[in-house]
């Protein structure tokens, strides 16, 4: 499985017996998970340290466990993950759709145990758990790392971007808004955009991923969104989704910070795409490798050197800054105030309430109990969470 990754790129299924909580599930499908978080991998890679998807009815209708069916072993960026669960936590008491988790001790093929956090997939019934009035015909959407937000046409081909995750195989509705916001005036699009996307939610949407300092969202260089089409409203929803950089979590990779990248280094680039005059010297722009700042490394790909996007550079993958819904919404200066006022809302009720204290105290004795981290890691990993507060 590796070994087709590394030479194609491709995810495969593969069968595999699932223990869970001590009850046994045969012929379950699993595949690697990610994009960013498999850079670097390789057929020596620890399996217990890579990010997984689980399905346990891929193969064997109705398995489940406790009616869940669909689990994603999450990509560490910290030993502990608390910082992705207590964002995870706080998405629901803002009021957006957040996946249920659980922080877990895992291994594969006898391995010694890992503690790795892992969450609901995104599926036909994540959908029926948090949007139970959509229509029956609705569509979620998923932006792919290395997709695009572009405008390719009416009649273009745009799964290679998005990938349909629950309902039907429709892709209009999704043509309907990048049409909008990539050719749309600002007139049109303040006239229009209301009857298309949900302008409250994404406002707290962005004002959520500012105030967890999350920098891998839908604006950043993983393009990590989901987009839900509720066919009864005809809007669309953005669904957050990857919380491993939340907090000032750094890109590491391959479940933890072992993947050869460079601190703070964007985690759309594996090592071996850098020029070899920086690949050991960690970030351009004077930053560790001794070049003037905001210069780039000679022999940097000419598709990194454009302008917009990370470190002054348009980088691979829609590398960050430069989405067009993003730059359409924080055009207006109407929803730019929904924003500042959703900012201060949250404040109040995911700060000032306690409920970021409270969500980090439960998850700290979870991960205690686990006795795979030791205590000066959980410490220190909790307490870059709470300074936030």
């Amino acid at each position: 499985m590796l070994q087709t990754y590394m030479d194609s790129g491709d995810k495969d299924w593969v069968s595999a017996t699932v223990t869970m909580d001590g009850t046994v599930f045969e012929n379950v499908g699993i595949k690697l998970k990610g994009n960013s978080s498999l850079r670097g991998v390789t057929t020596e890679s620890a399996p217990q340290d890579l990010p997984w998807r689980i399905k346990l009815d891929k193969y064997v209708s109705g398995a489940n466990l406790d009616g869940y069916t669909d689990f994603t072993v999450r990509a560490n960026s910290t030993e502990t993950s608390l910082n992705e669960a207590v964002a995870l936590d706080l998405l629901g008491t803002a009021g957006l759709a957040s996946e249920q988790a659980v922080e877990s001790s895992f291994s594969v093929n006898g391995s010694d145990a890992q503690l790795r956090l892992v969450v609901q997939n995104l599926d036909e019934s994540w959908v029926a758990d948090n949007f139970p009035d959509a229509g029956s015909d609705s569509v979620l959407y998923k932006a792919e790392a290395d997709g695009s937000w572009s405008w390719l046409g009416s009649d273009a081909d745009y799964s290679d971007s998005f990938d349909i995750e629950a309902g039907p195989d429709d892709y209009a509705p999704l043509v309907q808004l990048l049409d909008l916001v990539n050719n749309g005036t600002e007139e049109e699009i303040a006239a229009q955009l209301p009857n298309l996307l949900d302008i409250d939610s994404f406002a707290t949407y962005l004002a959520f991923e500012e105030l967890v300092n999350n920098s891998d969202d839908i604006d950043g260089p993983g393009n990590n969104s989901y987009l839900f089409w509720d066919s009864t409203t005809q809007k669309f929803t953005v669904v957050a989704w990857d919380h491993n950089l939340a907090f000032g979590g750094s890109p590491g990779g391959m479940g933890g910070t072992s993947s050869g990248m460079p601190s703070g280094m964007p985690s759309g680039m594996r090592p071996s795409d850098m020029p070899s005059d920086w690949q050991s010297g960690g970030m351009p722009g004077g930053q560790g490798n001794g070049m003037p700042a905001g210069q780039m490394p000679s022999g940097m790909p000419s598709d990194m050197q454009s302008s917009g996007g990370a470190w002054g550079g348009g980088m691979p993958g829609g590398m960050g800054g430069n989405n067009p819904l993003v730059t359409a919404f924080e055009a207006n200066e109407e929803w730019t105030a929904l924003k500042t006022q959703a900012a201060s809302d949250l404040q109040s009720a995911l700060i000032d309430s306690g409920a970021l204290t409270s969500s980090l105290d439960r998850w700290v004795e979870v991960v205690k109990s686990s006795g795979l981290i030791d205590e000066a890691t959980i410490t220190s990993e909790a307490d870059q969470i709470r300074s936030y507060a």
